[in-house]
């Protein structure tokens, strides 16, 4: 079996290595041993792109070591090429994140925006200690609101319009839900049962108020969501809103849309 060159063995603990790095800057998150601020900004989009460029750099000169060399050797040039492409790719989903992340610049979404649902003191001391997002009025405009006003990536465009405005003309398909002859005691009931499903934590019912809340949390970097339901005499509003964070990649609005469809599904059989 032919040997492999030297850079083409440097390259292959760098493959290793860079997944291996992101994932130490996610978890790191997760479990508490630093902020978002420095496992996902710093691990990934200031660091991250340093880390990027070295591995690129190394292994597109041990891919043209490998292809010129006398004889060629199959297993360097690929692995080489993995070193290339992984960058790459890592690029890729990086801006993907930054493009959705541009498209979806609030963290809060409600399906009732002139009156969005709000949560229990409990939840609102769970945010205090967190140090969360301060809940947003969904009326002012967003460039007199911080963090986008101070935020140079936000299109003027998009400071011009409120939460309200932002929910309705992007997330059109958000609605309250219909309770029918649906009793508000099994409302409530199919509320927690939809956000068990769906691998909510910390699900409390409030019967007095009717109120059902939940917290979701991401896997990978441990990033906690608040979401509210508002059972009322017709209909059931949802909140959801990310404690930390400017964008959330659009991720409230997809679960409201989820818990909505579930809690529909469950009061359709009552």
């Amino acid at each position: 079996m032919k040997a492999l060159t030297w850079t083409s063995k440097l390259v292959l603990p760098l493959i290793i290595f860079l997944p291996l790095y992101f994932i130490v800057g996610a978890l790191g998150t997760k479990f508490g041993l630093w902020g978002y601020e420095i496992g996902l900004v710093g691990f990934v989009f200031q660091a991250g792109m340093f880390v990027l460029g070295i591995v690129a750099i190394i292994s597109l000169l041990a891919l043209i070591v490998a292809v010129f060399r006398k004889p060629r050797v199959s297993r360097a040039i690929v692995i080489a090429a993995i070193g290339v492409l992984m960058p790459i790719g890592f690029v890729a989903w990086g801006a993907s994140v930054a493009s959705t992340g541009g498209a979806n610049p609030i963290h809060d979404v409600a399906t009732d925006t002139a009156d969005p649902p709000q949560f229990s003191e409990a939840t609102m001391a769970a945010r205090r200690k967190a140090g969360a997002n301060p809940l947003p009025d969904y009326q002012t405009p967003l460039g007199q609101l911080e963090p986008w006003k101070s935020n140079p990536r936000i299109s003027e465009a998009d400071k011009g319009r409120s939460h309200a405005q932002f929910i309705t003309s992007e997330y059109a398909q958000l609605s309250p839900l219909p309770t029918g002859r649906t009793s508000r005691e099994d409302a409530i009931a199919a509320v927690a049962t939809a956000m068990e499903e769906m691998g909510l934590s910390d699900i409390r019912k409030d019967e007095e108020n009717a109120l059902v809340e939940g917290v979701a949390e991401t896997f990978w970097y441990g990033f906690r969501d608040d979401v509210v339901a508002r059972i009322g005499d017709n209909q059931i509003d949802f909140r959801s809103v990310s404690r930390v964070g400017q964008s959330d990649l659009g991720a409230n609005a997809k679960r409201i849309e989820e818990l909505r469809s579930k809690v529909e599904a469950l009061i359709g059989q009552s």
